[in-house]
């Protein structure tokens, strides 16, 4: 007996085994997948676009304040002429206002980014587990030993395909 060289029969039955177990993954498996990956890239897109904007009301903002700084120092030379107490609370005070409105547009801002990059990790840690999971059923299904245990799992598989293929009809007849 050669021990590099399988038997025929073996080679026959793990060639029709994996035709089944390739065209199952290509005909269920792969398009979920890659509808999942897609959908979380439009989520991820949306998320980065959401962020820019944000970015761009802060530097909006920013303009926002230098124009009131700026009003702010016309004001200041306005009213310099009127009384230097009157002026040095106005002033104090308007610069106050902008510093707070722009920390909080800012902390705003920073809190709805983090919001998005939890949200989008915990969806990718909970895809790449179910991934996990379904990697790692397929493989100990592959793992059997004897030629019953392999026919036994290709009527399993095929049981399977039969019920997940009715219940998906039942689904989007729904």
């Amino acid at each position: 007996m050669n021990l590099l060289l399988p038997d025929s029969g073996l080679i026959f039955w793990m060639t029709i085994i994996f035709a089944l177990v390739f065209f199952v993954l290509a005909k269920f498996g792969f398009p979920v997948i890659t509808g999942m990956v897609e959908k979380r890239r439009m989520r991820i897109d949306d998320a980065i676009e959401a962020a820019r904007k944000a970015e761009d009301a802060i530097a909006h903002l920013n303009q926002e304040q230098e124009r009131i700084v700026a009003e702010t120092r016309a004001e200041q030379a306005r009213l310099k002429k009127e009384a230097a107490s009157e002026r040095d609370r106005m002033i104090a005070q308007a610069r106050e206002q902008a510093r707070i409105e722009a920390q909080k547009i800012m902390d705003e801002a920073k809190a709805r980014i983090a919001e998005e990059k939890e949200d989008a990790l915990r969806d990718m840690r909970r895809e790449v587990a179910m991934l996990s999971l379904a990697v790692a059923e397929h493989v100990v299904r592959k793992n059997l030993e004897s030629d019953a245990d392999q026919r036994l799992l290709v009527d399993k598989l095929v049981d399977e395909m039969s019920a997940s293929n009715g219940e998906r009809k039942i689904t989007s007849e729904s």
